[in-house]
């Protein structure tokens, strides 16, 4: 009788090549089961076994998500303010989209947006009350081209049918404005699209206080002042190149009284900061990026309805497509007058003239819709057309690559 092979020499111990076979044997097991936990992890992670609450206005639905769908829809600060009410984004009249568009065109982010090829964000600055949005400045994204504007709302613009009754102010909306049954940041948002015709995608709003938390956490800004600053009599800001902290650059971002222009100066001087944080994000690598956003989102630095998933594929789009070149700043067109609301008292106001802005809005800030008509906005000009006293703000055009080098025609003097 044939005697069975053992699997170990007569010493009792295995051969090179019984032990060869029996490592590889060891390692196939090893990654079955690696890949067996992996194939689990995966589908646990895609069941929907998490309910997800979505705040829309007024109103709440919940539905059931996978984790990773919950990671990506999470908005971890979005309850201090809320979700904005969105338009049909499949119905092309109501967004008066441009009938010669690729009806197939993909922007190739998967973004919640109203319109496919752009992105818009509405980022307000409050003063230290909470209630005046002292800082408005509306981003829009092409994500086609690649390319950024900005339009900036001066904080006094005459907004009769939409802001307090007292001063009429764009600033006083958020707090006091006249439409009642939305949240704040919607009652901003609706004044934007009615006079701007530009729909808001998402917002960020900031309180003064923060800004210094927020600067100090990327390490300061550097930036060239065209002019010494003096905030208050201990708090002042030396002309030239520094390096501004936190608490310096509120001081920067918030001082207007020693402008001859008043507000207009601060806005043009608000610029200047804007051009010297994007040069600044744009040298930072993507970890460090991640790193003072997670800081923004530990310490709610901020009031936001983006998700975790958005802002990092807005993060992304803006520091590998975007450069100071292909980003240009627009301020509304207008002029200063006084508002006299009835009571005795009167109001520096800053009148938008609505035929050049409607202009501006065609020619940069509708890339994907028809041109719009001045009957098609709401906008209330205090000083009529053919009585305007000064149209030097009606062409504000900026490239923040001309600001940060200081290449512009008037900055913030």
């Amino acid at each position: 009788m044939r005697k069975q092979k053992r699997s170990q020499n007569e010493y009792g111990y295995y051969t090179p090549k019984q032990k060869k076979n029996s490592v590889k044997d060891i390692v196939v097991i090893v990654a079955s089961i690696a890949v067996s936990l992996a194939l689990i992890l995966v589908m646990v992670l895609n069941v929907p076994i998490i309910n997800y609450e979505k705040i829309e206005g007024n109103t709440i639905t919940t539905q059931q998500v996978s984790i990773v769908k919950y990671w990506k829809l999470w908005q971890p600060l979005v309850e201090r303010e809320g979700t904005l009410s969105k338009v049909d984004s499949a119905d092309a009249s109501v967004l008066n989209l441009k009938s010669d568009l690729d009806s197939d065109m993909n922007d190739g982010l998967d973004l919640e947006q109203t319109i496919e090829g752009q992105y818009t964000i509405l980022f307000l600055g409050m003063d230290e009350s909470g209630e005046l949005s002292d800082v408005n400045w509306i981003f829009q994204f092409d994500l086609i081209t690649g390319t950024m504007n900005i339009l900036q709302v001066p904080r006094d613009s005459y907004m009769p049918d939409y802001a307090s009754y007292s001063t009429a102010k764009f600033n006083s909306i958020y707090h006091s404005g006249q439409e009642t049954g939305v949240t704040p940041i919607q009652r901003v948002v609706n004044a934007i699209e009615d006079n701007f015709c530009i729909y808001v995608d998402c917002y960020v709003k900031l309180n003064c206080d923060d800004i210094a938390n927020i600067v100090d956490s990327i390490g300061g800004i550097p930036i060239t002042l065209p002019e010494k600053i003096v905030y208050e009599a201990d708090k002042i800001l030396p002309e030239g190149e520094q390096v501004l902290d936190g608490q310096q650059s509120e001081w920067f971002v918030r001082f207007r009284h020693g402008y001859t222009e008043g507000d207009i100066g601060r806005v043009k001087a608000q610029r200047i900061f804007l051009a010297a944080a994007m040069e600044k994000m744009l040298n930072m690598s993507q970890t460090e990026l991640m790193s003072a956003m997670q800081k923004i989102y530990k310490n709610q630095w901020i009031a936001t309805d983006l998700s975790l998933e958005q802002i990092s594929m807005v993060a992304d789009f803006a520091s590998t497509r975007l450069t100071m070149d292909s980003v240009n700043v627009f301020m509304v067109p207008g002029e200063g007058s006084t508002y006299y609301p009835g009571d005795g008292s009167s109001q520096s106001v800053y009148s938008i003239h609505k035929s050049a802005t409607i202009d501006l809005l065609n020619g940069y800030f509708r890339p994907y819709q028809n041109e719009i008509y001045p009957e098609e906005s709401a906008i209330v000009e205090l000083v009529p057309e053919g009585e305007y006293q000064a149209t030097v703000y009606d062409d504000t055009q900026e490239n923040l690559s001309d600001i940060h080098e200081g290449d512009t025609e008037d900055g913030a003097q």
